[in-house]
Parts: structure tokens; C-alpha cells; sequence
């Protein structure tokens, strides 16, 4: 009952209530991302939701726009100024995500809308997370977050989608928040942001780079598509 009738009930009523409370938050957050991030202050970005129907996810941009000589984007940890850093370390560039639940793209609780390039590495019954709408936190990320592996992330996942359950998802809920104030398991260490899946498979030998481009080929498809 819950989890065909209920939760998008509980998921779109606690996302409207939390957006008409932060709305002065989220206008003063806009205002400095315009002006560190030089102009517009929200990203945007194709993920895979529910079934893997792509949805456009909307966040508040960390990094800037800065490129090199050759008019390429600079490397992350460089665009990551201090202000994006700050952003990322209170989650607080997540909150857009919000309006994607409110939409019905996303859930409060469910498994983090990945890349499509991420998608199209996983295994038959990896994607079966799909099976449900992504959340804005879920049992990986008060399991770990990005400090686990991308296989640990999956296995969380594909937990949560066997017992969806309300007392589950407050629990979860509760946990993100404390994980929120403690500022726990943003990045792994030396990394300005967490390994692609297909790049994380490549590093440890488990595609050869051959399947890695086809791979790559296949992701570029389904955007265009999408």
C-alpha cells in the first residue's frame, strides 16, 4: 500500500511543505550563485529515473565556468571554487532536487539518480534500482555515501527496492540529516568528486577499453534519444 499509493503522496507532500519553508533560503542561495558562479546558478544534468526514463535533474551549481587556452572547461577540483566546496560539503546543492520530487521524477527516499554513462556499465540486475524513482538520499548514502564502492552503492540499492516501507524511509530520512550535520562521506580522499562507474570498472581491469568506448557510444545514444 505504501509503496504504490502512499509515498508519492508522502514524497510530494514533505517536498512542497520543505520548498515553501526554504524558499527564502533557496532565493538567497540563488543570489550568490549568481554571482560566484557568474551567472546562471542552477544545473541541470540528464539522469535515468524511474524505468529509466531520463528527467532532467536540477541542482545548485558548484562549479564555475572557467576554461584554458584551448576553450576546454578547467579540470573539476579547479572550477570547484570555495564557495561550490561549501555548497557540497552541507548538501545544501542538493536541495533543488526538491522541485524533481515534487515533478514526480524523484522520491525523498530511493537510490541516487546516477549518469546515464554510469547506467549503461551496470550489470541486468544492478539496473533493476530503476525499478522505482531515484531519491534525494537513500540507504548508500547514510551507508557510506561516496566512500564505498560503486558495488557497495548498488547492493545498497537494491536492498532498499526489495522492503519499501514508511518507517523505512523515516529512518532513512533521519539519518541523512545527521549525515548532513556531521558533513560525512562527501567525497572519497584526493578526489574532488566521485569516480565515473565506467572509468571505476576500466581502472580495476573489469571492461576492456574497447567495451569502455562501445559503452560510452551507448550512453551518447540514449541522451540523443532522450
Amino acid at each position: 500500500m505504501y509503496q504504490n499509493y502512499l509515498k508519492r503522496v508522502f514524497d510530494f507532500c514533505c517536498a512542497l511543505l520543505a520548498l515553501i519553508i526554504l524558499s527564502p533560503f533557496l532565493l538567497i542561495f540563488m543570489i550568490l550563485g549568481a554571482v560566484f558562479m557568474g551567472g546562471n546558478p542552477f544545473f541541470t544534468q540528464p539522469r535515468p529515473g524511474k524505468n529509466e526514463k531520463i528527467f532532467k535533474l536540477i541542482k545548485f551549481r558548484t562549479m564555475d565556468n572557467r576554461k584554458g587556452a584551448d576553450g576546454e572547461l578547467l579540470p573539476d577540483d579547479v572550477r570547484l571554487n570555495g564557495y561550490g566546496k561549501f555548497l557540497r560539503t552541507t548538501s545544501v546543492d542538493e536541495l533543488p532536487e526538491l522541485i524533481n520530487i515534487v515533478k514526480g521524477d524523484m522520491a525523498v527516499i530511493g537510490p541516487r539518480p546516477q549518469l546515464v554513462r554510469d547506467m549503461v556499465f551496470m550489470s541486468p540486475e544492478q539496473r533493476r534500482r530503476h525499478s522505482v524513482r531515484p531519491g534525494l538520499s537513500g540507504l548508500a548514502q547514510v551507508n557510506g555515501r561516496n566512500v564505498i564502492t560503486w558495488e557497495d552503492k548498488f547492493s545498497w540499492d537494491l536492498k532498499y527496492i526489495k522492503k519499501i516501507t514508511f518507517l523505512g524511509d523515516v529512518k532513512i530520512i533521519l539519518k541523512t540529516i545527521a549525515k548532513v550535520f556531521k558533513r560525512a562521506d562527501i567525497n572519497r580522499e584526493g578526489t574532488a568528486s566521485d569516480m565515473d562507474f565506467g572509468d571505476y570498472l576500466l581502472e580495476k581491469g573489469a571492461v576492456s577499453k574497447e567495451e569502455y568506448e562501445k559503452k560510452q557510444v551507448e550512453a551518447k545514444e540514449l541522451l540523443r534519444r532522450g
